[in-house]
């Protein structure tokens, strides 16, 4: 057992030898507990070094060495979801000495990722998608008369989403080779939530009456194993022979320890989901400003206090949007729902159906996953619910799958919806306050981190809808501002004597703002973190377009392609987005 993480890198001669996984498996049996030891050693240090998902990888590290023992991968198809726990998986892949690059510009990403090995045989940056693709190239696999195998990994957490169970109610009836491990750990990023929680909760008590958990699997016609300790190595190994060498579908369900052999990580598994980087010297530094979720976090708690109606629903964020303090004051206004996007919409919608005035509290990146429902149960019944975006725009080193760069593009196209972007602190209070006195369907999209850092005060002002503010008078051109580049826009509008316009509102647009701008200026600029295709930008070009009005436009946004992983900082230069980037861009439009 671990008690801290190492700062010198330990020895690890037996992992050291291990470049891929055909290596591993010329190891003996009696070799693989020692193998374990130093792979979990060798990612304590690792995750130290550079910061990065810590606790899921720690829990699977005997797994990780019993499939690739068992497998023969890349052949045999192996899925980590979710992908937070491939780490061990990407050391014994021949990315060990690639591992102190770790969520950095042109490193390794944090998830699974096809373009970085053939090992990684799917991308699962999000949740509860391994069983339907390990499904789909199983049954591929059997239509061309291949005998590779496929592995689905799912956490428990995963297990609560609609699609996994979608996945597993297909696979029965196909007779398919496919194994799903249920990696049962009582943990997502946060403790679970729901009946199915409750249900393996109970079968943890229970770990040697298969009879607990075995007959929900085999109603779906998996042949179930379990459930097993899942650091146990002379278990496991026998185990996966078994199930792996059995015909059509088998669910072997493992019981792990999330944060596993790091005496901190196994108390509290909430708090080392992730950690940063380990630094050998304290650095003195100022106090922490408060981030935006924090802000919004305050909000809802104040909002509450003043409006008995007002329920908050997160699908399994509590901890990242800042849930804590509403749910232990408001626990009966508190639903989180599990990794359930699809559903947290519908029980929103629902909630507004019976009177009641619902937040939903959600990441951009995972509203996508519910946008049907945000279509048709909300927006077309025009029922009043406020969306609150969080990680909207680039997210730095969690990369293309986190990003939350298309929430406008596919909220703007729907009727009468509110579309909000605070620039800072005090903005973002006052916008979700106005967004939800507004009665109907509103979102207000903010960034990961903090702003500018300025301390909202106590109360809360209705904005007029559309009503933007002019920052600065200038002659050359104007600059549009939509949400949190304000700081990089003053930069600019400063250097270059432009007009400066905070819009705080894509839809409505301020249309007469943007119509007296245009007559006075030869140039319009729009500035967002957001696609350029078809975000706020785009709105103005079509508003342009359809008045009638002349003059030239440059819209500054993110570019068409994905932004891999770096920090925000450089992810900003990478899409031409910094300060001295956007004032060599305008000057070229402006001389051109």
């Amino acid at each position: 057992m671990f008690e801290q993480i190492p700062l010198q890198r330990p020895v690890t001669a037996l992992l050291d030898s291990i470049d891929s996984p055909a290596q591993l498996r010329q190891l003996s049996p009696a070799q693989l507990p020692e193998l374990a030891e130093q792979l979990r050693a060798f990612l304590l240090y690792s995750v130290g070094q550079t910061g990065g998902h810590f606790g899921a990888g720690l829990g699977v590290i005997e797994l990780t060495v019993a499939l690739h023992y068992c497998l023969n991968t890349p052949e045999d198809h192996l899925i980590w979801d979710v992908g937070h726990q491939s780490y061990p998986h990407k050391i014994l892949t021949g990315r060990r000495e690639q591992m102190f690059s770790m969520r950095q510009q042109d490193g390794l990403a944090p998830f699974p990722k096809r373009a970085e090995s053939p090992c990684d045989a799917f991308g699962t940056g999000h949740s509860s998608t391994s069983i339907s693709a390990a499904l789909g190239m199983a049954l591929a696999d059997q239509l061309q008369g291949r005998a590779h195998r496929s592995v689905a990994v799912i956490g428990d957490g995963a297990m609560t989403a609609g699609m996994a169970f979608e996945a597993l109610n297909h696979a029965g009836h196909t007779g398919a080779n496919l194994l799903v491990i249920l990696n049962d750990n009582d943990m997502s990023i946060s403790h679970n939530e729901g009946g199915l929680a409750t249900y393996l909760a109970t079968n943890l008590k229970h770990r040697t009456d298969r009879n607990v958990a075995a007959p929900l699997f085999e109603a779906l016609e998996f042949a179930y194993t379990g459930p097993l300790d899942g650091h146990d190595l002379d278990a496991l190994l026998p185990a996966l022979h078994k199930v792996l060498n059995a015909q059509g579908p088998q669910f072997l369900h493992i019981v792990t320890r999330k944060g596993k052999g790091f005496a901190p990580a196994e108390a509290d598994p909430v708090g080392y989901h992730a950690i940063t980087k380990i630094e050998p010297v304290v650095k003195p530094s100022a106090p922490a400003r408060p981030k935006f979720a924090n802000i919004f976090g305050r909000w809802i708690c104040d909002q509450a206090e003043l409006d008995a109606k007002l329920v908050a629903i997160t699908p399994a964020m509590c901890e990242g949007s800042d849930l804590i303090e509403f749910s232990t004051r408001f626990p009966e206004r508190y639903f989180d729902v599990a990794i359930a996007e699809q559903h947290a919409l519908t029980l929103a919608a629902g909630l507004a159906c019976g009177g009641m005035k619902p937040v939903v509290a959600i990441y951009s990146t995972f509203l996508q996953r519910a946008y049907d429902q945000l279509v048709h149960d909300i927006a077309i019944q025009q029922l009043d619910v406020l969306l609150t975006l969080d990680r909207a725009g680039l997210v730095g080193e969690d990369g293309a799958t986190h990003a939350g760069l298309f929430d406008i593009a596919c909220l703007r196209t729907l009727p009468d919806m509110l579309i909000m972007t605070p620039a800072d602190e005090q903005e973002l209070r006052d916008l979700l306050y106005t967004g939800y006195m507004h009665p109907g369907p509103a979102a207000v999209r903010y960034p990961r981190g903090g702003g500018p850092g300025l301390v909202p005060g106590a109360g809360m002002t209705q904005i007029p809808l559309g009503q933007s503010r002019t920052l600065r008078h200038g002659k050359r051109a104007a600059l549009l501002n939509f949400g949190p580049l304000l700081p990089q826009a003053e930069t600019a509008a400063q250097a270059l004597g432009l007009t400066l316009v905070d819009m705080r509102f894509v839809k409505p647009l301020d249309q007469s703002r943007i119509s007296e701008l245009a007559a006075s200026h030869g140039l319009l600029v729009t500035l967002e973190d957001h696609a350029v295709q078809g975000g706020a930008g785009s709105a103005v070009a079509e508003y342009l377009q359809a008045s009638g009005l002349g003059g030239d436009l440059l819209c500054l946004g993110v570019p068409d392609r994905w932004i891999e992983h770096a920090s925000r900082a450089e992810q900003l230069v990478d899409c031409e987005l910094s300060a001295d980037q956007i004032i060599t861009r305008i000057e070229a439009r402006l001389n051109a």
